[in-house]
C-alpha cells in the first residue's frame, strides 16, 4: 500500500497498528522482555524466523500506537533491553 510522503518521509495516520521486529538469542527471554516492558495485553508476539544456526530468533510485535511519541518510545524501549539483540 502506497502512503503519502512529505519530503521522502512517510506520513503516518495514527493511532495505527505497528509491527517492530525483535531479535535475540532466547524467544522465551524476548516474551519476558516484551511482558516487563509493555503492561497489559493490547498486542500480539509471535515467532519469526530463527537463524539456520538456532542462536538466534526473531519476533513480530504488534501494537497499537497512539502517536510518533508512543511508536518511537516503544522502539527505544526494546532497544534499551538487555535480552534483545537488535529491533527493526
Amino acid at each position: 500500500m502506497d502512503r503519502p510522503r512529505t519530503q521522502d518521509k512517510a506520513v503516518i495516520e495514527y493511532p495505527c497498528r505497528w509491527v517492530y521486529k525483535i531479535f535475540g538469542t532466547d524467544r522465551a527471554r524476548l516474551r519476558d522482555a516484551v511482558m516487563q516492558l509493555i503492561p497489559g495485553d493490547d498486542y500480539t508476539l509471535s515467532p519469526s524466523h530463527s537463524s539456520t544456526t538456532g542462536k538466534y530468533h526473531c519476533m513480530n510485535l504488534e501494537i497499537t500506537v497512539m502517536c510518533e511519541e508512543d511508536r518511537k518510545g516503544i522502539y527505544e524501549a526494546l532497544r534499551e533491553h538487555h535480552t534483545i539483540v537488535l529491533v527493526l
